[in-house]
């Protein structure tokens, strides 16, 4: 089987017959030079299957599910909030949460976010090529921008705050649940002093510093999703 693995949003099942859609079949037919009867394999959250291509046709590729390679992943539901940042920074930034596990991305415009606005097609685009790169099977999904207010409504997470005022240095993992795991991280001008207090106001709230060092906003992800990825599995 060659090493291809493309993301494909339709329900899956083994013997089921369907077609990759335009880029996907140009990728595979004229970028990897995949041949009819060859095999690759296609995942969605329900799991990863094995394709064999049936015919390639006005550059469409159509193929037949083989088998079932793997199932669905139950891990731990991982948040990154972050403050949107300039735009080769962003896609890099969630390039590599995606390969670390963030199941969900939450940008949140904060007193001192430069970037309020995104471009969420090109972001989802960039998510689903690291997941494909990543042998992940879930694709992290990515909501609008929203305001830290809106934000600190949903209860039902366990918040991990990177904050530089703090001392502490460890996760209590007797404060988690089964709730989602959420690390927030401020923009690059950091938290403002009211929304630190908000913030800590949060219940069951954990403020951490990951790093004695004043970190850039991508390099803070990095550092913080690793070292919380580690500790929740």
């Amino acid at each position: 089987m060659s090493n291809i693995r493309l993301f494909f949003s339709k329900s899956l099942s083994t013997n089921m017959t369907s077609k990759l859609d335009k880029p996907q079949s140009h990728y595979v037919s004229k970028v990897m030079r995949v041949k009819e009867n060859e095999v690759f394999s296609l995942f969605n959250s329900s799991g990863e299957w094995e394709a064999k291509i049936l015919s390639i046709s006005k550059n469409i590729v159509e193929f037949n599910i083989t088998k079932q390679l793997r199932q669905k992943e139950t891990t731990k539901e991982l948040w990154l909030a972050f403050s949107p940042i300039k735009s080769n920074y962003f896609n890099f930034m969630i390039q590599k949460a995606t390969e670390l596990g963030v199941t969900k991305f939450l940008p949140i415009v904060f007193d001192r976010t430069i970037v309020r606005k995104i471009n969420k097609e090109r972001l989802e685009k960039v998510i689903i090529e690291a997941a494909e790169q990543s042998n992940r099977i879930n694709v992290p999904s990515i909501e609008e921008p929203q305001s830290l207010n809106s934000f600190l409504k949903n209860s039902k997470m366990d918040l991990i705050f990177t904050d530089l005022n703090t001392s502490n240095t460890k996760i209590d993992l007797n404060q988690l649940t089964s709730n989602p795991t959420c690390v927030i991280i401020g923009p690059e001008g950091d938290f403002s002093e009211v929304e630190r207090q908000e913030i800590l106001k949060f219940n069951g709230v954990q403020a951490i510093k990951i790093n004695e060092n004043i970190l850039r906003s991508e390099t803070a992800v990095i550092s913080a999703i690793s070292i919380i990825n580690y500790v929740i599995n």
